[in-house]
């Protein structure tokens, strides 16, 4: 599994390009170990997700971004320096404010713990 391909993945995701997140995050995904397969499909598709939302399809966006919560729950905390908890804690406000119509909250990030982005 390559490294690189998390950070790229990430700092893709972050700045907001992401349709090419989740193709780095992808092929991160396809190499993982078979123990952090779901975590990297859950980063993926939290790309997705946010792909769809950039292209107004939010039936698509509600649909992805339930099952990529799902795939990080497992994951909760820390992992491979990720802040998922603030990861998963600004997803829920996303998935909150789509299930009630509300304005979109601040675009999430992934944060590295201990990292400089």
């Amino acid at each position: 599994m390559s490294a690189d391909g998390l950070l790229r993945g990430i700092q893709l995701f972050n700045n907001a390009e992401f349709f090419a997140a989740h193709e780095v995050l992808e092929d991160v995904w396809r190499e993982a170990p078979l123990g952090e397969k779901k975590f990297f499909q859950g980063l993926t598709q939290v790309a997705v997700a946010f792909h769809h939302h950039s292209t107004g399809n939010l039936v698509g966006m509600s649909s992805v971004l339930k099952r990529a919560m799902g795939n990080l729950e497992n994951f909760r905390g820390q992992h491979r320096e990720i802040d998922l908890e603030l990861l998963l804690e600004s997803l829920a406000r996303w998935r909150d404010a789509i299930d009630h119509n509300l304005p979109p909250p601040q675009l999430p990030r992934m944060e590295r713990l201990g990292r400089d982005q």
